[in-house]
């Protein structure tokens, strides 16, 4: 087998400021591991333009019509970070690479790591999955809250991996396996560990953004963590029939109160103890409904069966 195709697929959405700045390093990156003869001189940087609003899509024009390594892809309309990286490996797969590597535009995750990518691969492993060594620069909320999630979706039954975004190289094999999943709600860093094949890990230090903002605010990553949960785990459902059973054994422990004060004589603070317990029930109650209702929205987005993006042009 000759030198390895890569494709680097680069989701951008209002990527205006940071795409001059960035490109040209993943360009270099290219041609020294074609230099080193460690992947073909047919290896490309692939673009997909998220449905951006500034000129990021003409940046990306601009960038293939200078270098025959970049090429670009534009969906039709704004899909997602997930459904953007998705139509890049699937386009990368149709071009028929034999690995593609996943990024960001951004550079927060260090070029240098896609070195063990390629090593890990020619290596025999099929999925090589970027790690962050630590969290050093990240603050105090947002390195707690990760961590949080991370236990909290491994006690969900979930797996994952621990300080890994989407930053990871998947082989042709696992690239083919990923096309049979269907889905619409999707979470690639829960999806890709169920596809099994062997894998490995290379631990680099992620650093700040060369330009522009986040594309993940609070809200976002609030969402982006909900999303993973219910896509892969049933047991908020579970604790539904806990709450509603805990409220049993709170109404029963209030009926014995209430027989109890009778029987002493003691006055009943009604007005108290009542407002209490409608809040508590209604607020089981509206939980519940939630939970329940987040299920019910993912069956009827799947059952439609809607395209996950759609393409307009390719470069």
């Amino acid at each position: 087998m000759g030198n390895p195709i890569l494709y680097i697929v680069i989701p951008c959405y209002n990527e205006e400021a940071v795409l001059p700045l960035t490109s040209g390093m993943f360009l270099k990156k290219i041609k020294d591991l074609a230099a080193a003869g460690k992947i073909s001189d047919k290896s490309r940087i692939l673009f997909v333009n998220d449905g951006s609003k500034d000129k990021t899509w003409d940046i990306i024009r601009s960038l293939a019509e200078a270098d025959e390594h970049y090429r670009g892809v534009c969906l039709s309309r704004n899909r997602g970070h997930q459904n953007a990286l998705l139509a890049g490996l699937m386009t990368a797969r149709a071009y028929g690479c034999d690995a593609a590597i996943s990024m960001d535009a951004d550079l927060q995750d260090d070029v240098n790591a896609v070195d063990g990518f390629i090593d890990g691969f020619c290596n025999g492993d099929e999925v090589v999955y970027g790690v962050r060594s630590a969290r050093k620069k990240d603050t105090w909320f947002k390195r707690t809250t990760a961590e949080a999630f991370y236990k909290v979706f491994e006690w969900m039954g979930a797996e994952t991996v621990p300080d890994h975004a989407d930053y990871r190289l998947m082989s042709r094999e696992t690239l083919d396996a990923l096309s049979e999943y269907h889905e619409v709600n999707l979470f690639l860093r829960g999806i890709v560990p169920t596809l099994g094949y062997q894998t490995s890990k290379v631990y680099y230090e992620r650093g700040e953004r060369e330009a522009g903002e986040s594309k993940y605010p609070l809200k976002k990553m609030i969402a982006f963590a909900i999303q993973g949960i219910t896509s892969f785990s049933t047991k908020p459902l579970s604790f539904v029939t806990g709450a509603g059973l805990l409220s049993i054994l709170v109404a029963i422990g209030m009926f014995v109160y209430v027989l109890v004060s009778l029987g002493f004589g003691h006055a009943i603070a009604g007005w108290g103890s009542m407002m209490i317990s409608i809040w508590l029930i209604g607020g089981l109650i509206m939980l519940s409904l939630g939970i329940v209702g987040e299920y019910v929205g993912k069956i009827y987005m799947e059952s439609k069966h809607r395209p996950r993006y759609r393409i307009e042009t390719t470069l």
